[in-house]
């Protein structure tokens, strides 16, 4: 038996071992070509550890205004922090005061709405792409911030909502009834004790919600041409000359665009995990 234990532990090593290196490789590889120089990125054969290494990169992105490329990265960037901040904002505002009517109101309709909602965060993008284009710019609403943030609300409002009203139904009615019985209003129950104990819940939606927002690419490609509300990922699309492109530049940028979700996640993780799981759980 214990023989069979340890052999079922080597292997669950080996096969996590082997999991961990299939999911860092290319992090990893990313970051090798950001301080390696073109000559070693190009050789053949290819390989893994540069010859020499090179920071340049990351200081044209922070610091250096001559190269148009990394000053658009710089701009793009800000734009996506106010995009993403702003999205997740406002649909844990719209989204967790929705998802509590849901979870504790009885109205008809109720179930359907919660499976359309559903449904609306499942559309593919490019399905509605077309007649969204033909509305956008005919509103003159084209190269706006406003336009990304409207554009991924209507898909994260949905995912908020479907969140948090199973969240706020594992939260006990007794709370309530407490605080109704010391004279609150339902606005009052909803301030004071509601929200405070769902705080776990809406730290991971509203991180799920800035991720969401981070990332995007598709709205971000179609609806921006200039620097006014180009986002990271389409900037870092973009990282190409007339005549080849700067892998270790495009691979620098991905670094650097990757730091946010992975700080946020880090210091955050124990509300993540909490908050994703504790809603599993019905009163």
């Amino acid at each position: 038996m214990i023989n069979k234990s340890r052999t079922f532990r080597t292997l669950q090593y080996f096969f996590a071992i082997l999991v961990l290196l299939w999911t860092i490789g290319p992090y990893l590889w990313l970051l090798i070509s950001s301080v390696s120089y073109r000559k070693d990125l190009m050789a053949k054969p290819l390989s893994w550890i540069p010859s020499e290494i090179t920071l340049q990169r990351y200081y044209d992105i922070f610091f250096n205004s001559s190269n148009s490329m990394t000053y658009a990265f710089r701009v793009s960037m800000l734009n996506s922090f106010i995009i993403a901040i702003s999205v997740a904002v406002i649909a844990l505002v719209i989204g967790g005061l929705a998802a509590y009517a849901f979870a504790r109101l009885r109205f008809r309709f109720r179930k359907p709405m919660i499976h359309l909602f559903l449904f609306i965060y499942m559309i593919p993008s490019i399905v509605i792409v077309i007649p969204l284009y033909l509305m956008i710019s005919k509103w003159g609403m084209l190269n706006s911030k406003w336009t990304l943030i409207l554009l991924n609300l209507t898909f994260i409002i949905p995912f908020v909502i479907w969140i948090m009203q199973s969240y706020f139904g594992s939260i006990s009615r007794e709370f309530e009834e407490a605080a109704s019985i010391d004279g609150c209003t339902r606005f009052q129950t909803i301030r004071y004790v509601i929200f405070p104990l769902a705080t776990p819940g809406f730290i991971a939606t509203g991180i799920l919600s800035f991720l969401a927002a981070w990332e995007e690419f598709f709205f971000g490609l179609l609806f921006t041409s200039t620097l006014d509300a180009k986002t990271i990922s389409v900037a870092i699309a973009e990282f190409s000359g007339k005549y080849g492109v700067d892998y270790g530049l495009v691979a620098a940028a991905g670094i650097v665009a990757s730091l946010p979700p992975v700080l946020i996640a880090l210091f955050t993780q124990k509300y993540l995990v909490k908050g994703m799981t504790a809603g599993g759980v019905k009163e």
